[in-house]
């Protein structure tokens, strides 16, 4: 389990990059943008062929970001998430949060080899403030039964 000072780690990031935006806006990833835009986040969506999702411009690739960024948010499925962990980390970035249903047993080694600093499993809607009153029922109902990080 992640520990609750990774995930504190992380959210004290303030510029992030996002894989796993969509065009279509449907995709959790799209919700993951709007909301941490909405919380003061400074996100940076890549998108191997769009330019621009929603009015929001996007970067081909990790290394192609304009900036440094504390962390990726990783929306992508495992086989795919493990592209982005080699990629992040050969972009220098050190933190990745892999979504729930991202991450595997795989992915996860993949980032502790090259040494960043991993969230898997969790939802980074659940943790990042303020939450909203669904994401904080949820939190709440997973405290309750002693599945939040410690």
């Amino acid at each position: 389990m992640t520990s609750r000072a990774t995930i504190d780690s992380f959210l004290a990031q303030r510029t992030l990059a996002l894989v796993g935006v969509s065009r279509s806006g449907k995709k959790f990833g799209n919700a993951v943008l709007k909301e941490l835009s909405g919380k003061g986040y400074r996100i940076l969506p890549v998108h191997p062929e769009a330019d621009d999702i929603g009015g929001v411009h996007c970067w081909p690739s990790l290394d192609a970001l304009p900036e440094e960024v504390g962390g990726v948010v990783v929306v992508v499925p495992p086989d795919e998430a493990e592209k982005v962990v080699v990629a992040a980390a050969e972009a220098g970035i050190l933190r990745v949060w892999l979504q729930q249903g991202s991450g595997s047993p795989e992915v996860v080694r993949r980032a502790e080899e090259r040494r960043l600093e991993v969230v898997d499993g969790e939802c980074i809607l659940m943790f990042a403030e303020p939450t909203a009153f669904f994401h904080r029922a949820h939190r709440w109902v997973r405290g309750a039964f002693g599945r939040l990080p410690q």
